[in-house]
């Protein structure tokens, strides 16, 4: 059962941010049992043929790679599926007709151009052959809105209407920013905004996702409250926490607190 279908039939599914291309890592995602790895081209350094690479090894250990491109750019989203990748994110989606070309990118590829504005629009109706040609084309993969904004809130229900869009990803940074409540995660407008996207979302009958790279609390509470796609923090986060509790623990054990050690932030990096 691939990961569209474990959605359709009503599963959570877990990952997490993957940054390093190193193949140990993706095995360590795999020993976890996780269903996907996000990887984010949007925030981090990962030209197009190592994306490609990552991808593939991911789909090699049978997990879904999940890629957020750097803009919301059909033929971006296209080249990284063609590189491998099963679900396209676009970030700081606002209009219409950016989740339109988003759909088109990852369920009608390979059309393009005029003919493909007309499909999306419902000027022009594919005969079976081409809509059949298409389905399997394009099997199992995600179309995933990025909803980070004020503007992208206030016409949510006619963004969420748009036909196969899959799901949606509350980007919690830049949602902060654009509520005027930069990283205040705990703020009442901000909680009472995220629920609102996920309420409306599932309401539409589509997944949401939501990244923190907090404590696994927070993670709990947006479950409870309709989340189904879990992106549990990154590689590079966890890594860091860990290490410097672990370093706390030894040196505060022998008295050996050392000046600059564990600078603020190190233990929760920016979530995205």
């Amino acid at each position: 059962m691939d990961l569209l279908q474990k959605l359709r039939s009503g599963q959570n599914v877990y990952g997490t941010c993957l940054t390093s291309p190193a193949a140990g890592w993706i095995q360590i995602l795999k020993q976890a049992g996780l269903d996907f790895a996000f990887i984010d081209t949007e925030h981090i350094s990962l030209d197009r043929v190592t994306t490609a690479k990552m991808c593939q090894m991911v789909q090699a250990l049978d997990m879904t790679p999940i890629v957020r491109i750097p803009s919301p750019d059909p033929y971006l989203a296209c080249q990284c599926i063609d590189g491998g990748a099963k679900g396209i994110i676009a970030p700081y989606l606002e209009s219409v007709e950016q989740i339109r070309e988003l759909v088109g990118a990852t369920k009608f590829r390979p059309l393009k151009g005029e003919v493909l504005r007309r499909v999306l629009t419902g000027g022009q109706v594919l005969s079976a052959e081409m809509k059949a040609y298409t389905e399997h084309y394009n099997k199992g993969n995600l179309c995933i809105a990025n909803i980070e904004s004020v503007p992208a809130m206030e016409k949510l229900d006619e963004l969420l209407s748009i036909p196969g869009l899959d799901a949606v990803f509350i980007g919690p940074h830049d949602l902060s920013v654009s509520l005027g409540l930069p990283e205040q995660y705990d703020h009442p407008e901000f909680e009472k905004a995220v629920q609102h996207i996920i309420h409306t979302t599932r309401n539409k009958g589509l997944s949401i996702a939501i990244h923190f790279s907090l404590e696994p609390e927070r993670q709990v509470k947006w479950i409870k409250e309709g989340v189904n796609i879990v992106v549990h923090s990154s590689d590079r986060a966890l890594f860091s926490q860990k290490l410097n509790a672990d370093l706390r623990s030894i040196q505060n054990a022998v008295g050996d607190t050392r000046s600059g050690s564990h600078q603020p932030g190190a233990e929760n990096l920016p979530v995205v």
